[in-house]
């Protein structure tokens, strides 16, 4: 009996340490995703292909510590602006519940690559604005100190916005709401939180409101159609039924949004097939990058979303896509 009760004790321990082994595979394959997430996305128009990529440039970081609860201000950086006098479009990230900038340092790298000064920050909670707001001023700074390797590198015309999840409302509350807001030029959101989860959120720690009728300048916002962010109500609603799910970032709040936006040059909306609310920080990355591209840089070329036959319009990846852009 002693011996078949040690048998099956040695079993489970060495089910467990598979178990255990196999966990470690499985984190590490997915880390392993995470950080190389260009390899694996599946783009299908031949520009959402080109900027899903890696670009050309080489990435450089720099860190600073802010002085404040929000630790540090990290920034990604072409290489190649060490050597010489050029100035480069800058975009900050505003960052999800509890994703600071250093847990998705791979997004950075891959706008860098394309030629973009990317600044982020270590907050937890962005969706005031104030830390884009701070991150920006400290990166205003270090473009008028000579001591600094941004001494005059920053181009100050051309300056974007981007922010995932709770970000989304971080970034517009950066352009809307924070004294240097005026300073943007362009904005991307991703799986904004909605309405409906911000009324909530405000009963108990306020500033999840965001105000995309003040939005004056060329916004694109997109979301998944993965359960987590479409959910499965079709209208806003304070209560839900049995089986009612209200997604963090649905089509009617997409839809909400995109009406109320009345004052920008081009707004945008569109719904990644197959995707996920944390899926949208990294997968939508390719036509992020493009609209960055387009407005920060002129780049032509990425001009995806202009006209009924876009490529947006066009692209199987993607779907609800609404376009309204004023001439």
């Amino acid at each position: 009996m002693g011996k078949l009760l040690k048998g099956i004790g040695i079993t489970i321990l060495a089910i467990i340490l598979v178990g255990v082994a196999l966990l470690f595979v499985m984190c590490g394959v997915a880390d392993n995703r995470n950080k190389n997430y260009w390899k694996y996305a599946k783009p299908y128009g031949e520009i959402e292909k080109t900027y899903t990529a890696l670009g050309s440039y080489e990435v450089s970081i720099a860190e600073y510590n802010s002085n404040n609860s929000y630790k540090k201000y990290e920034v990604w950086y072409p290489t190649e602006m060490n050597s010489n006098s050029n100035k480069y479009p800058l975009v900050i990230m505003a960052n999800g519940t509890g994703v600071k900038a250093s847990q998705y340092k791979e997004v950075f790298k891959h706008l860098a690559s394309w030629g973009f000064i990317v600044a982020g920050n270590e907050d937890d909670n962005s969706r005031s604005g104030d830390s884009s707001s701070k991150t920006l001023d400290y990166l205003l700074q270090l473009n008028e100190d000579s001591n600094s390797v941004f001494y005059q590198k920053i181009d100050t015309d051309n300056i974007g916005i981007a922010g995932h999840s709770q970000g989304g409302v971080g970034a517009m509350n950066a352009v809307t709401e924070q004294a240097n807001g005026i300073k943007y030029k362009a904005i991307w959101t991703a799986s904004t939180t909605s309405r409906c989860h911000a009324d909530n959120l405000n009963k108990k720690d306020g500033g999840w409101t965001c105000y995309p009728n003040k939005i004056n300048i060329p916004i694109m916002m997109v979301a998944g159609t993965g359960a987590t962010d479409a959910g499965n109500l079709d209208h806003y609603t304070e209560t839900v039924g049995k089986d009612e799910v209200q997604g963090i970032c649905p089509k009617w709040w997409l839809e909400e949004c995109f009406n109320e936006v009345i004052n920008a040059p081009t707004k945008i909306i569109a719904r990644e097939k197959d995707k996920d609310h944390g899926d949208m920080l990294r997968y939508a990355d390719g036509y992020m990058t493009a609209w960055f591209m387009y407005h920060l840089k002129g780049q032509t070329s990425a001009d995806f979303f202009a006209g009924e036959t876009s490529e947006l319009m066009s692209n199987k990846n993607w779907q609800d896509v609404k376009v309204n852009s004023i001439s």
